[in-house]
């Protein structure tokens, strides 16, 4: 189950991923609330400000109208607090009447770090004394016992990465469990999903949060068997009755033959009469060869024809077919031309010799088939590092692009003419392909090089 590792290494990388997105993510929500911290507005640098613009007038002390309108505007009061009398010797016109105007030092050191009646204080020395800055209540938190112990303090890096991957792992384990869980439910489904491509019986227990899920996957296995049970049955019956009528006919179509050829041969009968005996046996030969090539291609479908396969030179084998053509002396209307180079004297491959020599015979009787007003037959062998290629062509009518398309994409060749309603190209590609195909190789249909028709074997060499 190659595929259940590589979706939990899958759903890990995601895990990886979303964990270094949020710490990526909190570093710059972080960074952004500590640039909008700006230093220039910390209470601690304000009250300094403050202390520094405080000047001694004759009257007293004063500060400038920038600064006094910023503390107005903020809602900040300012006092400042003399050093020898520990009383308020300044302070801003909004002074709350609550804040006390004498101060002991005890005093003075819980409003340095503090708070003055609930007011969040900041302070600024002066020449003279203290200055104390008192901001709106809550709105400032102040840490009354700022005391860290020292390696603590040292330590805080280590602590906050051993607890950052503390975490991380929590976060990995529980995934990881999860992700069992969910795996476990996902494996018998992987499992019966394979043995439906398998053509094998699934029954999944209907039970679990996937109980559905398994519920369908049963039906759709009792489905298939029954279907594939329908299937078995018409495939018997069809080779049932390929065999029977198979047979049936050989007899009395091998009684046609014989009185054909007979009154073929008679003197007794006119030569227009004797031509229709010839036509009769030709036809009885074309019924002969489609039984032949009917039984031939179910065994071939079904594996029930025996390869017999041991080395073979393809080359003389071909040229053997193209002999035997010529010697039957099938007329000056389809003359076969041997295109191989003289060079090449054998390609030597695995195969069964009378079925190669069936599926090139079959190619060139198609030729002669199908061009009625004659044709010239190219037939080459070629060969390269890893394979042997056989071509048969012919410069006849040829046929279109699509059409050829067509017939490359069908398994069956059974193909029927739109406009004649009869076979173009029947059982003998079918067998070719089949007798190609159980010797691993493969065929190919296409324009002839001589503007007819042609189809290309390969072969893989020995």
């Amino acid at each position: 189950m190659n595929s259940v590792p590589k979706l939990i290494g899958r759903f890990i990388g995601i895990l990886f991923l979303s964990i270094f997105l949020l710490l990526v993510l909190n570093f710059f929500v972080l960074f952004f609330i500590s640039i909008n911290q700006s230093p220039s507005d910390s209470p601690y640098t304000i009250a300094k400000e403050t202390a520094n613009a405080l000047y001694k007038t004759d009257n007293g002390y004063a500060l400038d109208n920038a600064t006094l309108t910023y503390l107005k505007n903020e809602s900040i009061w300012a006092v400042l607090i003399g050093d020898n009398t520990k009383t308020i010797l300044w302070h801003t016109d909004n002074l709350p009447n609550t804040i006390p105007e004498k101060y002991t030092l005890s005093d003075i050191s819980s409003l340095t770090s503090g708070y003055i009646e609930g007011y969040p204080t900041y302070t600024g020395d002066t020449e003279d004394g203290l200055l104390v800055l008192g901001y709106p209540k809550n709105s400032y938190w102040k840490h009354l016992s700022p005391s860290w112990d020292y390696q603590f303090i040292v330590d805080l890096p280590r602590t906050f990465l051993v607890v950052l991957l503390c975490n991380v792992f929590l976060i990995f384990i529980i995934y990881i469990w999860t992700t069992g869980r969910l795996t476990k439910s996902i494996n018998p489904i992987v499992q019966s999903i394979r043995n439906l491509a398998a053509r094998k019986q699934v029954e999944l227990p209907e039970k679990g949060v996937l109980s559905e899920l398994f519920m369908n996957i049963n039906q759709a296995s009792q489905i298939l068997k029954s279907q594939e049970r329908e299937l078995e049955k018409r495939e018997t019956a069809r080779v049932n009755w390929i065999a029977s009528v198979s047979h049936d006919i050989r007899t009395p179509l091998s009684m046609v033959m014989g009185y054909a050829g007979q009154l073929e041969d008679s003197s007794n009968l006119t030569p227009e009469e004797r031509r229709k005996a010839l036509v009769i046996l030709r036809q009885s030969e074309k019924m002969r060869n489609l039984i032949n090539n009917l039984n031939l291609a179910s065994k071939l479908e079904y594996n029930m024809q025996p390869i017999n396969q041991k080395k073979v030179n393809i080359v003389a084998l071909v040229r053997q077919v193209v002999v035997d053509f010529i010697n039957d002396d099938i007329g000056n209307s389809y003359p076969i031309k041997w295109k191989t180079d003289d060079k090449l004297s054998s390609c030597i491959i695995q195969a069964d010799e009378d079925l190669v020599k069936r599926a090139i015979s079959n190619l060139i009787q198609n030729c002669i088939n199908h061009n009625e007003n004659g044709c010239t037959i190219y037939v080459s062998v070629h060969t390269t590092q890893s394979k042997c290629t056989i071509t048969v062509e012919d410069d006849g009518i040829g046929t279109t692009a699509e059409y050829i398309e067509k017939l490359n994409r069908t398994t069956h060749y059974l193909i029927i003419d739109d406009a004649t309603t009869e076979q173009r190209h029947g059982l003998g590609l079918l067998i070719v392909k089949q007798i190609i195909e159980s010797h691993d190789g493969i065929m190919i249909i296409g324009h002839s090089r001589y503007a007819g028709f042609a189809v290309t074997l390969e072969l893989p060499k020995e």
